[in-house]
């Protein structure tokens, strides 16, 4: 018996570096994938910003550079400086429209969730389906009602037609409820004992807790209206109304014949606040969308 003891535990010796050596290999193949498509989703991007900073003449040379070879700065100044465009002016248009957006959106989303994740009353599992339900609805398929209901209400070329549309969305309403259903109930019931009221146990005690909810939900909001490019398209007449990608959609001209390095600078301009929200935030968007899939 001895033996076999002895001979067992030689063969673990023996396979144990081999299964190292492995393992190794695996993890090293695995970052090299990973490195591999972080350069090419990377390498557009490079391309953007090298082109960005380029004489526009050779905006589209082959074979391109993915690094900046220049440095011609001009084309920012250009930007900013439109006497066509007014950049700044649909900046702040931009700006004023998703934070109102934003602001609107945690509010009620927060509030909903907490109504469906820890309120018991009539027909509150079938309301929400409805709300989920409304998740596999296309955008398009609701804008022309959407329309409609913008000029019945006298909001056409104003800027509250893309901020009402947007107080409210299921996916916010379903990424809270989750978090709120997440949270112990131990606290809800304490609160009750001590006799707060249900806004207060959501308003002292409950929303305190969902900063990492409510964090990925402002990123996620604000992105989609800063981006929103077809609802100014579609609602906004006046040229002192217009929104941020309006603007680059100007610059860019008709047909595309614009120029090309002042069109990237645009868009660097427009994606420098949201990369440096991204980059401060990353965390809270990661925690946030990890809270939808707990029980």
């Amino acid at each position: 018996m001895a033996s076999a003891v002895k001979g067992t535990t030689t063969a673990k010796s023996i396979e144990s570096p081999v299964r190292r050596l492995w393992n190794h290999l695996a993890e090293g193949a695995l970052w090299l994938l990973l490195v591999a498509v972080a350069l090419v989703e990377i390498a557009p991007i490079s391309w953007m910003i090298s082109t960005s900073l380029r004489d526009p003449k050779h905006s589209f040379d082959l074979p391109p550079d993915f690094l900046p070879t220049a440095f011609h700065w001009q084309n920012y100044v250009n930007v900013i400086n439109s006497p066509d465009i007014e950049f700044m002016l649909f900046f702040w248009n931009s700006l004023k429209i998703a934070l109102l957006v934003t602001g609107a959106q945690l509010i009620t989303c927060s509030m909903a969730g907490y109504a469906f994740g820890r309120l018991r009353f009539p027909g509150r599992d079938l309301l929400f389906g409805l709300f989920l339900a409304s998740l596999m609805v296309p955008a398009t398929v609701t804008l022309i009602p959407t329309f409609i209901l913008v000029r019945d209400l006298g909001l056409m070329n104003t800027h509250w037609a893309l901020i009402l549309p947007g107080v409210t969305s299921a996916f916010g309403v379903f990424l809270l409820r989750q978090h709120f259903k997440s949270l112990p109930e131990e606290m809800i019931d304490a609160a009750k004992i001590d006799g707060a009221s249900y806004f207060r146990i959501y308003w002292q005690i409950l929303l305190p807790q969902t900063g990492p909810a409510l964090s990925a939900l402002g990123i996620f909001t604000f992105l989609a209206s800063w981006n929103n490019f077809l609802g100014p398209l579609l609602f906004l007449r006046d040229w002192d109304k217009f929104t941020f990608p309006i603007a680059i959609a100007t610059i860019r001209g008709y047909m595309g014949t614009g120029n090309q390095s002042e069109v990237l600078a645009g868009i660097m301009i427009s994606i420098f606040p949201i990369l440096v929200i991204f980059l401060l935030a990353q965390r809270w968007i990661v925690q946030g969308a990890a809270i939808t899939g707990m029980k």
